[in-house]
């Protein structure tokens, strides 16, 4: 009546081998987007790739990714990254680390840096490229010359003067 294999307790099934979570990173969608009702004013930077839609005013600092400004996308700031894509309208400087695109329907006013650049025909664009950005760079990063007060700047006779005033 009683059978002996009930009575001794089963040892709970192991559980399936789990991998080990891992935090998702954003691989769902390439780029983080700014919609066309947002709007910006100060300074966006961060990690991943950016489409911007809405109106931005300020600066874009994404030197390791890529930048879209899309159609509807209105920018008035200073745009850094790894390649830049205008199809929108953007006012101010742009650097990019690759490449900048300036398509038939985009619009820039403000000067470009970038080792290749792309006007499509079509595109607006009204201020200065630089395709060698290691010489604007290394002009950048040298220290302009300040005048300072020492005895070989003044001119003869001033070192005597303030001599007897003081």
């Amino acid at each position: 009546m009683f059978d002996k294999r009930k009575e001794t307790p089963e040892p709970p099934p192991e559980p399936a081998a789990v991998a080990p979570s891992t935090p998702k990173e954003f691989t769902s969608r390439s780029s983080a987007v700014i919609g066309k009702t947002i709007n910006i004013k100060g300074t966006i930077s961060g990690d991943e790739n950016l489409i911007i839609e809405g109106t931005v005013d300020g600066s874009v600092d994404l030197p390791q990714h890529d930048l879209t400004i899309g159609e509807s996308g209105k920018v008035t700031a200073d745009l850094d990254a790894k390649v830049v894509k205008i199809d929108g309208e953007v006012t101010g400087d742009i650097s990019g680390g690759e490449k900048v695109i300036v398509s038939k329907s985009g619009s820039v006013r403000g000067n470009i840096v970038a080792p290749r650049v792309t006007l499509e025909d079509g595109a607006k664009f009204k201020g200065s490229i630089d395709m060698d950005p290691s010489d604007s760079k290394s002009t950048a990063s040298t220290p302009k010359p300040t005048l300072t007060s020492s005895t070989s700047a003044e001119p003869k006779g001033t070192k005597d003067l303030d001599k007897a005033a003081g």
